[in-house]
């Protein structure tokens, strides 16, 4: 069994982007700018846009951070999308999810302007991806392909099976997975609430890929012997016994189904880090499409 270590593949990728963002300053050219708008005090969406910050000031990137209060109109924000939009400085930016209610999510990342959209949220990068054009690949799913071709796990022809159908991971995982290429050229099955006797398809599948957000919710008992298992699943669950208060649980019962796996990811430290790493990379992809267009 190999576990599929993000933590250490992330920190390879952000030395890379380092490497040439050093050679983009050596020639005296802009390095590549990173904006965040954050609205309100969600306590994980702070704690996740401030280590996007700090990842990029360790490769050398320029970061902006928007912080807009709660009762911040949808409005206000469009307003201040259009301003980033315009503002030749900035190479990409993102919005961090969730939105207060009170705003109306599609309608801002529909705002975002396409070539500087480095979360592949769009509409427009969405279908080139689908279409297998060249684009902005959301950064859980960049990361998820990132991992599996370091590692050199066959998708060939295997069968993949995605747990969840939310449109940041499941869906586009269910669209690259059958791909032409690698990774990629596996028969997908994609799961979710409604699928019925889900654990004779997942006791099929050779690769699945769980975005659920149940803790332990996959057992080793509905995965066959030498299955690669790609957990993204991220929940705090309640532990009175640690310091914290709680440990952080993915989808999978790690313990049990790793004695079966060949390959694995942990929770924390497997797709996670490489989220942040494979934003970063989008950002340097912007720089360069800014440069040439």
């Amino acid at each position: 069994m190999t576990i599929l270590d993000g933590k250490k593949v992330s920190n390879d990728i952000k030395n890379e982007i380092k490497a040439e963002v050093d050679k983009l300053k050596a020639r005296g050219e802009k390095v590549p700018h990173l904006a965040a708008i954050i609205v309100g005090n969600d306590g994980a969406s702070l704690t996740y846009v401030g280590s996007k910050v700090r990842a990029c000031e360790r490769v050398g990137f320029e970061s902006t951070l928007v912080k807009m209060p709660e009762t911040t109109s949808e409005l206000e924000l469009l307003k201040k999308i259009k301003e980033l939009n315009e503002d030749n400085d900035i190479d990409g930016f993102i919005v961090q999810l969730p939105l207060p209610p009170q705003i109306d999510t599609q309608k801002v990342l529909l705002t975002v302007n396409p070539s500087k959209d480095v979360d592949g949220f769009h509409p427009e990068n969405f279908g080139k991806m689908a279409l297998d054009m060249s684009t902005f690949i959301p950064a859980t799913p960049f990361g998820i392909l990132e991992l599996l071709e370091r590692y050199n796990v066959e998708t060939n022809g295997k069968h993949t099976v995605v747990i969840g159908r939310s449109h940041i991971v499941g869906r586009p995982m269910s669209i690259l997975m059958s791909r032409k290429g690698w990774p990629g050229n596996s028969t997908v099955t994609l799961t979710h609430s409604c699928t019925k006797n889900i654990a004779t398809i997942t006791k099929q599948a050779d690769i699945i890929i769980s975005a659920l957000g149940v803790p332990n919710f996959l057992k080793a008992e509905m995965v066959k012997d030498d299955v690669v298992i790609i957990d993204v699943g991220i929940t705090r669950v309640e532990d009175a016994t640690h310091p914290k208060g709680y440990v952080i649980t993915g989808d999978v019962d790690f313990e049990n189904v790793s004695k079966k796996a060949s390959f694995i990811t942990p929770v924390p430290g497997g797709v996670g880090p490489m989220t942040i790493a494979m934003l970063l990379k989008n950002t340097l992809l912007a720089r360069e499409q800014r440069k040439g267009s």
